[in-house]
């Protein structure tokens, strides 16, 4: 009857109230949760030529970053540091969202919006909790596809270049590097980061603008993801970024020429780059050329360790008693590399600190790396290749990097194994192509200090000998 089931129900009840119910019942396991099946980076290429990249990592952070070709390379004489104002425009008004809005939009999301620039490119990225992802990528899509550019807003930008341009100055080795570039290339590479002097507040919006409508186009784009879906990433191409359909402009190819740049500083030490053309970025050359920097010593890897297996250092250490610092220079691009020495000493022992780098890389190019340094060199490359790609920073980054390069991605294994097929003889027509290529070559010398360097190169090559002489004698004018 129903008044004998109730009577039931609360005997059994008031039975149950004696056992905690924190406790699992006995006899009953509770049953594993499923897990989440691993995930591979999926990478597709839409018909508006926009590349997409994702890797589902089931992380409660999203992070998604726009990679364009539009750095400095594709700079023009008429706009020169427009790049470097672009950068800093990311947070300005666009047609979908003021300044304010999308500064504290933001914040509300507890995102964060950053871009950075190179040479070749320029990256958005933006960093949410994955459930709030579609509302942040409403303000990245603003940022790069309905730039506005407003006059009053532009110019407020000049303080923040020159500010820019103040901490570069303040580091020999940026200023280095960039005059590099400039006596190294022909064209394109050879644009500096930053902004020229000449140019400095005469970025106007018409060319911020134009810049945009040539580069920031589909066909030059890579919308890579990590924590979120490759069907979440396809409808932003598909949709938001449509606007922006198109191959760009053309591509002008860099052109090496090989030259000497010299800058005048008031520190007290010399800083010299000597580099010859490298390896373009992925090819099996580029491999070489990185395990030839380790081999040749790429700073110490421990840390305020000195750098006792680095060849330059050995070599170096036994020309001059005075303090040095040397490291082997590798820069790849997607048409180009520059692979050089990096080496930093006192003025009077330049010459021999200098010399004695360059005789250590002939040595490589004469067979003197064993193979015991070839595979220490590689066993560095795998490690900081895989400890590159540890954190979702350099991870997105190697992904993107391929994306838009080649519009796929080669698993670790795969880059691991492409690197242990770098053989002893690769090594040495590495070198072989620095010791007997044209030299670019950027000093930073002291004032009131003259230096006389003489390096001769001897490279031979079909039984005939090929000097190359590089002659810095600098008097700096009272």
């Amino acid at each position: 009857s129903i008044i004998f089931r109730i009577f039931i129900k609360r005997c059994y009840a008031a039975a149950r109230r004696s056992e905690p119910l924190t406790e699992p019942l006995s006899g009953r396991k509770p049953s594993p949760a499923a897990p989440l099946p691993p995930q591979n980076v999926q990478v597709s290429k839409l018909p508006n030529g926009l590349v997409i990249a994702s890797l589902e990592s089931y992380s409660p952070l999203a992070s998604v970053s726009l990679f364009v070709r539009a750095g400095s390379r594709y700079e023009t004489v008429e706009n020169s540091g427009v790049a470097h104002v672009l950068r800093l425009a990311a947070n300005l008004t666009t047609k979908g969202a003021s300044a304010f809005k999308i500064c504290r939009g933001v914040e509300a999301l507890g995102g964060s919006l950053s871009v950075t620039s190179s040479r070749e490119t320029m990256v958005y990225s933006a960093d949410c909790l994955r459930d709030n992802l579609d509302s942040l990528l409403e303000y990245l899509v603003n940022v790069t596809t309905a730039q506005e550019f407003r006059p009053w807003e532009v110019a407020e930008l000049t303080s923040r270049v020159n500010i820019d341009k103040t901490l570069a100055q303040q580091c020999p080795q940026i200023g280095v590097i960039e005059r590099l570039h400039e006596a190294a290339y022909k064209n394109a590479l050879s644009n500096s980061l930053y902004c020229p002097d000449y140019m400095v507040g005469r970025v106007s919006p018409q060319q911020l603008q134009s810049f945009v409508d040539e580069n920031f186009t589909t066909g030059r784009m890579a919308l890579v993801g990590l924590g979120v879906k490759h069907s979440t990433l396809r409808q932003v191409g598909e949709g938001l970024l449509s606007a922006r359909s198109g191959p760009g402009a053309p591509v002008a190819k860099a052109i090496y020429r090989g030259g000497e740049a010299r800058i005048h500083s008031n520190d007290n030490l010399v800083h010299s780059l000597i580099v010859s053309e490298g390896g373009v970025a992925g090819s099996a050359e580029a491999n070489a050329f990185s395990v030839l920097q380790r081999v040749l010593g790429a700073g110490p890897h421990v840390k305020r360790g000195s750098n006792i297996t680095s060849k330059l250092s050995q070599g170096i250490a036994k020309a001059t008693t005075q303090p040095f610092d040397v490291t082997a220079f590798n820069a790849s691009y997607s048409d180009s590399g520059l692979f050089g020495v990096y080496t930093i000493s006192q003025a009077d022992a330049a010459g021999e600190v200098i010399k004695a780098a360059i005789s250590q890389l002939r040595g490589v190019a004469e067979g003197n790396a064993s193979d015991a340094d070839i595979t220490r060199a590689k066993n560095q490359v795998k490690a900081e290749y895989l400890m590159s790609i540890e954190s979702s920073e350099g991870l997105i980054e190697e992904i993107g990097a391929q994306a838009l390069t080649t519009a796929t991605y080669q698993v670790p294994e795969t880059v691991l194994q492409a690197i242990d097929a770098v053989t002893h003889d690769d090594v040495i027509k590495a070198s072989d192509c620095m010791t007997c290529g044209v030299f670019s070559t950027s000093i930073a010398i002291i004032p009131n200090t003259p230096i006389f360097i003489t390096l001769s190169i001897i490279c031979f090559k079909h039984k005939s000998v090929m000097m190359h002489e590089s002659h810095l004698n600098q008097q700096t004018p009272h």
